[in-house]
């Protein structure tokens, strides 16, 4: 399930806490955007950047033990060499990008994701068995600031999963089971950061704000087969 589908659902959890941790008090729009089509049971499902790590853990989990050919990316700020078998490293302003192109199994990728939870899985593969491909851009995804260019507005466009699994669809498009196109944005409201209560007097203002729950709300505005669609829900993560 991501991140999304959970505020909604009312399941917060630490991967929930893992997506809005970079986040100050603010209001933040155009964000986890979702382009969605439906043709007789094939899902097409664009994303913005947010959804990459749980969709490659959606694939990996069809896969279980079974291998397939993975390409693509991990990118983190810590040094993962000697932790996973890249072909190649770059790097740029101390954000590192390990280049992925090995048979991995299901498994293997799940293992990564959890060793590395603050790392961002941009990897492609896919799962025959389960009709699912997966492609996503093997790079870092910007920092979401807004930007001076006026034409520079997000997109759905770094992750792609095309899939017959009708629970992925439902997961991304909520609002009408039988949908046949659909376009999603979400605003993030975060109206207060709580601090754990013995990092009060701390100093160390990394740990704190990678510790602090975000509390707030996620407006999402869905413009479904050209019906709009408008709501919100509550959370802390």
């Amino acid at each position: 399930m991501n991140f999304i589908k959970k505020v909604f659902d009312n399941s917060v959890d630490e991967s929930v806490h893992l997506q809005f941790q970079k986040f100050g008090k603010g209001i933040f729009k155009d964000r986890a955007l979702i382009k969605a089509k439906n043709s007789n049971g094939k899902y097409t499902i664009n994303t913005s950047a947010e959804f990459a790590n749980e969709l490659v853990r959606i694939v990996a989990e069809m896969l279980g033990s079974e291998k397939t050919k993975v390409t693509g990316a991990i990118v983190s700020t810590s040094d993962l060499t000697g932790k996973i078998d890249f072909y190649d490293k770059k790097q740029f302003q101390g954000v590192k990008r390990y280049m992925i192109d090995s048979e991995m199994s299901g498994n293997e990728i799940i293992e990564m994701l959890d060793k590395f939870p603050k790392s961002f899985f941009a990897l492609s593969f896919e799962c025959k068995k389960n009709n699912t491909s997966l492609k996503i851009k093997p790079k870092a995804p910007k920092s979401g600031k807004p930007s001076s260019k006026g034409d520079d507005t997000p997109k759905a466009d770094f992750c792609k999963i095309v899939t017959t699994d009708s629970e992925i669809g439902k997961s991304f498009v909520f609002e009408k089971q039988d949908f046949k196109e659909a376009e999603i944005t979400h605003t993030f409201v975060i109206e207060n950061l709580i601090i754990p209560e013995e990092l009060k007097n701390s100093k160390d203002f990394a740990l704190i704000r990678e510790a602090a729950k975000r509390k707030g709300k996620v407006i999402r505005e869905a413009k479904i087969d050209g019906t709009p669609y408008k709501q919100e829900a509550e959370f802390e993560a």
